[in-house]
């Protein structure tokens, strides 16, 4: 449920939050946003995410962008107003046109949302997730756009979509992969995917701990000998991955290295706030 928005500069009621039936996020889809949460009141990962929100903005040619800290302190300052943890959601539009001359979208709507989070349970994580792989892959991966209609066709035990294209696995519709094989811990490069905030802290928590990164895409075929796979995000942190499709990985569980850098992010966690 909505909280709280803020919008045309100011704090409001969800019910008050009116975008112009102009505006090309809603005529076209022009729009970019990043999704994450708070943590004991304050946010996780929060200048990484302004800074990935801004360079999807840029790379989708939204123009005339805020100002980082002051979206930064609009964040801060709406996690106080509401007064408990929540889901945090920050978008950039593309305004109401597009300059032919200067080839940007130059007066962007800046808004945000703030709901409650959703956290996933401890009890769902020890479950572990189903994926429904999917024969493409993403446009524009390294833009956090608000297309995520191909995340809605899916069965209704798939907690996300897995983009395949061509044999390769990418990432999630929601979500970076990692496929575990022969003590490898694999995932798909950044010029395949979205540079996940929480894909680059599992990275650093696993090379910190020995394990071999291999930075490519996992190929479909490698799935039946995975030892483990899981999945992270910002709010879902760090999650098994049990079944792709119609292929158990491994025993169906959460493998050691799953769980091993669970723990540690869990533990680390206060590092990432802000």
């Amino acid at each position: 449920m909505i909280q709280l928005c803020f919008i045309d500069g100011k704090f409001v009621r969800p019910e008050e939050a009116v975008l112009p039936i102009s505006d090309l996020i809603i005529q076209r889809g022009v729009g970019v946003f990043e999704a994450f949460a708070s943590f004991g009141g304050k946010s996780l990962m929060l200048t990484p995410h302004m800074e990935r929100f801004i360079a999807s903005a840029k790379s989708s040619e939204i123009a005339n962008l805020p100002d980082i800290e002051y979206m930064k302190n609009i964040v801060r300052e709406g996690i106080a107003k509401v007064g408990h943890d929540v889901r945090i959601r920050t978008f950039l539009t593309g305004g109401d046109y597009f300059d032919e001359e200067k080839a940007c979208f130059p007066e962007p709507r800046f808004f945000v949302i703030f709901d409650d989070v959703g956290l996933i349970t401890d009890e769902a994580r020890e479950k572990g997730v189903v994926l429904e792989p999917v024969s493409f892959g993403r446009d524009n991966p390294e833009v956090k756009s608000v297309d995520y209609r191909a995340t809605y066709k899916m069965p209704r035990d798939a907690y996300d979509i897995l983009y395949c294209p061509h044999g390769e696995i990418t990432e999630c519709g929601h979500s970076n992969f990692f496929l575990i094989v022969d003590g490898k811990i694999i995932t798909a490069p950044l010029t395949r995917v979205l540079k996940g905030t929480t894909r680059s802290a599992a990275i650093e928590l696993a090379k910190q701990e020995g394990y071999t990164v291999e930075e490519r895409c996992p190929l479909w075929s490698e799935l039946t000998g995975a030892s483990e796979a899981f999945i992270t995000g910002s709010m879902k942190l760090i999650v098994p991955v049990v079944r792709i499709g119609g292929i158990t990985i491994a025993d169906g569980k959460m493998g050691p290295i799953t769980r091993r850098l669970f723990e540690l992010y869990r533990k680390y966690m206060e590092k990432w706030l802000e």
